[in-house]
């Protein structure tokens, strides 16, 4: 087989690294991305040209005008679990298999997500940025976590585990899920604007969906309690920036963090991350080389199954993948 790997240099760094790709020249002949630039389109399918495969970083839109443009293309494998930028039914119409790697972020983005509650807790930002900028760093009070609540929407792997490191803490859980577990130790379930008015911090974990556009509006944010403070770590578009930036303006909400937004890769965009009530990381979540290297060693995997003539795990559009017929499947 093989196989061109859309990552720039930076991105390889943060995102795949030596070892993915030791791994996968065992398996296929490798295409590193020679531009420097993020490729998509016809122009990622002319650099493509002859792969049997393309490994695609977040940043790389699997678009139709791609599939349409290579059609020595079989499998187009993402090296993340999130699948939306890449036309889906427009790869089954041209026979190319779709691929996702499976979270290994879980942790990652958990430990992450207490930090950022650390921070608004106890104003850690707000010292640094002081000191730094050469002014008086002036002691303000901070708010315990012991005692204190967490709410959580949304109920998957990420929230599951900052309920477990939020209990560590001592902190109460609240927690709200169109399909809540049968039973979770220590964590309460109840309506959204229950865990809403409930909680001193607020974390978005809620999956990206049609009828979760703008979960987070005028209304959520209103029906939090006075002084809360707000963290997103799920998608950009789960939150009606205008409203957030309404709350914190009018000091209801005490303050928020977030590591992902509307701006380009999910980042946050720069009107609410360039303000002082604000601790913005640029979607960071899940960038740990033990979270990282989980799903470019996923794509191995997959290769190596193609390779092998057998279907790899991860496959959503299987049924239409007839060019894998050329591989010998």
């Amino acid at each position: 087989m093989k196989v061109f790997l859309t990552h720039t240099e930076t991105a390889f760094a943060n995102y795949y690294g030596e070892r993915p790709l030791a791994a996968l020249r065992q398996h296929a002949e490798v295409v590193r991305n020679p531009t420097g630039r993020v490729l998509q389109g016809a122009a990622l399918a002319e650099a493509a040209a002859g792969c049997d495969a393309i490994i695609a970083d977040r940043a790389t839109p699997g678009l139709a005008e791609t599939f349409a443009a290579a059609p020595d293309l079989a499998a187009f494998l993402r090296c993340a679990v999130d699948i939306g930028t890449i036309d889906v039914p427009a790869a089954s119409a041209a026979g190319v298999l779709v691929t996702r790697a499976t979270p290994g972020f879980t942790d990652s983005v958990a430990e992450l997500g207490m930090g950022l509650v650390i921070d608004l807790a106890r104003g850690v930002s707000a010292g640094v940025q002081a000191a730094r900028a050469g002014r008086a760093m002036v002691p303000a009070m901070g708010t315990q976590l012991r005692g204190a609540t967490l709410g959580l929407v949304g109920y998957g792997r990420i929230a599951q585990r900052m309920a477990a490191l939020a209990r560590a803490f001592g902190m109460e859980v609240l927690a709200n899920d169109p399909s809540p577990p049968a039973a979770a130790e220590g964590v309460a379930f109840l309506p959204l604007r229950d865990v809403l008015a409930g909680a001193d911090f607020v974390v978005c974990l809620a999956p990206a969906t049609p009828d979760t556009r703008d979960l987070m509006d005028a209304g959520a944010f209103a029906a939090m309690r006075r002084g809360a403070f707000f963290v997103n770590l799920a998608r950009g578009e789960l939150v009606d920036e205008a409203a957030l930036a309404a709350a914190l303006d009018s000091g209801h909400l005490g303050g928020a963090a977030l590591d992902v937004g509307r701006a380009p890769d999910q980042m946050p965009s720069p009107a609410l991350a360039h303000r002082p009530d604000v601790v913005a990381t640029p979607h960071i979540g899940g960038l740990t080389r033990m979270a990282t290297e989980h799903q470019a060693m996923d794509t191995v995997r997959q290769v190596a199954a193609l390779a092998a003539g057998t279907l790899p795990e991860g496959a959503v559009n299987a049924e239409a993948a007839h060019r894998l017929s050329r591989l010998g499947r």
